[in-house]
Order: structure tokens, then sequence, then C-alpha cells
């Protein structure tokens, strides 16, 4: 923990400088149908000219959250197809599919070292997934219908959701 809000602002900046030394500010888009866009930073530029959005497919449904590591390495996104998929962040190439949500997936959200993502979903579950194997490490269940939202702890070892049954979850 930090001693202060200040200390605290200021390793937030430093984390934010180094990631974008190495990797630009980017924007990832999700849509109705299928793909996904990685839209360059409008400084990008490869012999003179500006990059292109780049296209990114593999949902077979509505992709309906991406959301970016926070170490800027990885993109995730979640769909109604019921999956979650990893995306190289840099180029839009897509890396994995982690499967075993039997349900439409709501939500995808990193921890704060990128090591892994919970996603949660309309079969009423949360799944913790390790990155660096591509496998789920646990299922969270509990909730008694949709699970809308999940989000970590600032601190990384607790994590909360949101469901249609009307709680809330730590």
């Amino acid at each position: 923990m930090y001693k202060d809000e200040q200390e605290a602002q200021k390793r937030a900046l430093e984390r934010y400088e180094q990631v974008i030394a190495v990797n630009p500010e980017r924007l990832c888009s999700g849509s109705d149908d299928f793909t996904m866009y990685l839209w360059p930073n409008k400084k990008e530029e490869v012999d003179g000219k500006k990059v292109a959005p780049k296209r990114m497919v593999g949902h077979q449904k509505t992709v309906n959250h991406v959301s970016f590591s926070p170490d800027g390495r990885y993109i995730a996104s979640g769909s109604f197809d019921k999956s979650v998929k990893i995306w190289d962040s840099r180029d839009g190439k897509f890396i994995a599919s982690l499967r075993g949500h039997v349900g439409e997936v709501y939500q995808v959200v990193w921890s704060s070292d990128s090591r892994m993502l919970l996603s949660c979903s309309k079969d009423s579950t949360i799944k913790l997934w390790d990155i660096k194997t591509k496998k789920m490490k646990m299922e969270l269940p509990g909730h008694l219908d949709e699970v809308f939202t999940v989000d970590w702890s600032p601190s990384g070892d607790k994590a909360a959701s949101g469901s249609k049954d009307k709680t809330l979850k730590m």
C-alpha cells in the first residue's frame, strides 16, 4: 500500500508512462457484428502513412465487453457466444479462447498484475482465468441468477460482483 494518495498517484503515473513508452495509447471497440477494431493512436504511422484500424474477428456472436490488461500487452473480450478471447494489443492477433461459461459473457476484468482475468456470465458464475496457462483457475458460483458485473478490489485479493438476483457478493 501507499502512504498517501499523492504517492499512489505518482506510482500510477509511472506505470502509465512505462506502458505507453512501449505500447502507444489505443482504443479497442467491440460490436454487434461479432467483430472488434483496434484503433491506432493518431500519431502512429508506417512509411509516412497513418496506420489503419485493425479488424479482429473470431467471435460468433456480439462482442459485449473488451478490456486492456494493465500492462498493456493484451486485450480480453467477452461475447454472447459464451467465450472469452485473448488478443495481442500491439497487432490485434488472436492468442487464445477461454471456454467454460455455458451462458453469455457480460464482462471481463484484469487483475492489477495482468496475470489473471475474471469473467462473469448469464450462467450465474464468475470464472477466474490464469493468463499464463490459458486455463480456468477457479469457478466462483454463489449467485442465483445472471452476474452482470464483476471487479477486483484495489489490493487485488478480493473481487465483488453484482447479479440479477439483487445481491452483491465479495
